[in-house]
């Protein structure tokens, strides 16, 4: 059971941290919201597959789920574009 918890923490800090690199600016996060945030994006993306195809999502689904989910955040929380001037800003504190 530990190995599994470790192995979803390592998985969600993988996918999260590479959904950041796709998109451009910063993101002021820590490892924990990473880890939240890939471990979603993989939840995300296995619904997406489960319905598309009947199959479950591999990583490339899990990463696009976790770009998709951070874009959402940017755009209805941070209230940041995705290109522009206004995407290099931090957001509001």
């Amino acid at each position: 059971m530990l190995g599994l918890l470790l192995f979803l923490a390592l998985f969600g800090l993988v996918v999260g941290a590479l959904a950041r690199l796709a998109l451009p600016g910063p993101d002021p996060m820590g490892i924990l919201p990473t880890i939240g945030l890939g471990l979603a994006g993989s939840f995300l993306g296995g619904l997406v597959a489960g319905l598309l195809w009947a199959r479950p999502a591999g990583f490339v689904f899990s990463v696009l789920g976790s770009v998709v989910l951070l874009y959402l955040h940017r755009r209805f929380v941070q209230h940041r574009p995705l290109t522009g001037p206004g995407a290099r800003r931090l957001p509001p504190s």
